[in-house]
């Protein structure tokens, strides 16, 4: 099966997955995460997950253990390692763990699991899934309000069909508030590795400023971090995702679009605690609180009245169902 085929279930597990909910167990929680490649300070993905389980920590009392991948191989093994030791719940990051969570899962049916971005079809995992064109949509409209060019850029991590379902919102919105703008789009790699190569990302963000992009997206882990740094030095605007970014470079970064990894994880482990967790699908958007995109006094001075307006004003339409924001992975294309 491929990564399309896997994503694409995903709207018939949503319904067919059990919801049973697990006993109370407060007294024997003891939580841990297993963080994707990249380090758990990747300014991004893992970042946002080790902020949830910290800000858990500091609100409980309960401390959590945690493992970072240096390569994917050993996802099962610290896996299996912290079931084996009674950790429970166990929240992995990032859909490259789905197939050793799918193997470990059943080996301990009393453990509660979760995944953060992929759907494990077991009745002791919470898989949590974001609905992140919504978001990459609204920050599709501020590049294209912000752009003096006419075209705008973004560089996506590793090529699969969940950040073209991301480039296709950003590209959508764009289209939506500046018809005919151009977005140049690149995709760094197809391996994990792609998502921890900063200087391929600066190298990639600088050939689209070359063609004229003036506002760049980056929708790739740690590698982003050389996507920001690239249109700061070059004087031009880039865009943060997944934890916001804003303040990496002051006045650089337009906005970003924020993917509440945090609240996934902090969610997962409060459930556990308080007998209300639930195996199944949480599909995550901006309704929900887990996407938006960021406005604070970083970006304030970027983003004019006009702009926010926009912005808001799409957000509340998405949420209320008069805006539908193409999925990608529902067809594998992008109608633009």
């Amino acid at each position: 099966m491929n990564c399309k085929q896997v994503f694409s279930i995903i709207a018939v597990l949503a319904v067919s997955l059990p919801v049973t909910v697990f006993a109370v167990r407060a007294s024997e929680i003891a939580p841990a995460v297993v963080y994707s490649t990249g380090g758990k300070f990747d300014g991004s993905f893992n970042q946002s997950a080790f902020e949830g389980a910290d800000r858990f920590k500091q609100e409980t009392g309960i401390d959590y253990r945690e493992f970072e991948l240096r390569n994917d191989t050993q996802s099962e093994q610290a896996i299996r390692n912290f079931a084996r030791e009674g950790r429970d719940p166990i929240i992995v990051i990032g859909f490259q763990q789905a197939t050793s969570l799918a193997k470990v899962a059943p080996e301990f049916p009393d453990t509660r699991f979760a995944i953060v971005d992929m759907v494990v079809d077991q009745p002791n995992v919470q898989s949590v899934v974001f609905r992140e064109h919504e978001g990459t949509y609204l920050v599709g409209m501020l590049a294209a309000m912000a752009s003096d060019t006419g075209t705008i850029g973004v560089v996506g991590g590793m090529d699969i069909p969940l950040i073209r379902r991301m480039t296709c919102g950003y590209a959508l919105g764009a289209l939506q508030a500046v018809s005919g703008i151009k977005v140049l789009e690149n995709m760094t790699g197809t391996t994990g590795a792609a998502w921890n190569d900063p200087a391929r990302g600066a190298e990639l963000a600088t050939t689209q400023i070359g063609l004229g992009a003036d506002v760049v997206l980056q929708l790739a882990g740690g590698t982003g971090i050389g996507v920001l740094q690239a249109a700061a030095d070059a004087g031009k605007l880039g865009i943060g995702s997944d934890a916001n970014q804003n303040g990496l470079h002051p006045g650089s970064v337009l906005t970003s679009m924020v993917k509440h990894v945090d609240v996934a994880v902090f969610d997962a482990f409060e459930a556990a605690r308080n007998g209300g967790w639930k195996p199944g699908i949480r599909s995550l958007g901006l309704a929900e609180g887990g996407i938006d995109w960021a406005f604070d006094d970083f970006n304030r001075d970027l983003i004019t009245p006009a702009m926010k307006d926009a912005a808001d004003a799409a957000r509340n339409d998405i949420i209320d169902g008069r805006i539908t924001v193409h999925d990608y992975m529902q067809d594998g294309t992008c109608p633009r």
